[in-house]
């Protein structure tokens, strides 16, 4: 918590819980949808949703650190801290799926994908880079 805020680290975690429980929700469904959308088979045979949500997150994460900078959101107030916690430590970090990527390298890697591991490190790494560039241009843009 930083030395600006003047809520509790118990409502300051709260924001952080509720946010999260809607990303992974979300994160879940975009798994989902897109199994119904690409099928079983193909789901299986390259991690699609997590090169999706990660990086949809990278673009989101984007976007909302050009706003609150643009706000003048760092140390401007509790508003803007509890935005932060809420949608950037929360929501953007029980969307996006890191963790579950790593796995998935070790996954493709066991099996003798080595192809298409290093294509998926090659594209999750751009993908969420570029995405993220382009969040945070979007945003200035509006300056």
């Amino acid at each position: 918590m930083s030395s600006t805020s003047s809520f509790s680290p118990t409502v300051a975690t709260l924001h952080v819980a509720i946010g999260g429980a809607v990303g992974a929700v979300l994160r879940y469904q975009l798994g989902r949808a897109m199994t119904v959308w690409l099928g079983g088979p193909a789901m299986s045979i390259f991690p699609w949703a997590t090169l999706a949500v990660n990086a949809l997150g990278s673009l989101l994460m984007g976007m909302l650190a050009g706003w609150l900078v643009r706000h003048g959101a760092v140390g401007s107030g509790q508003g803007s801290e509890q935005l932060r916690l809420l949608l950037g430590v929360g929501l953007l970090g029980g969307f996006t799926t890191f963790s579950a990527f790593s796995l998935e390298m070790v996954l493709l890697i066991e099996r003798g994908q080595f192809a298409l591991a290093g294509l998926y490190a090659i594209l999750s790494f751009a993908l969420g880079i570029s995405a993220l560039l382009f969040g945070l241009t979007v945003m200035r843009s509006f300056a």
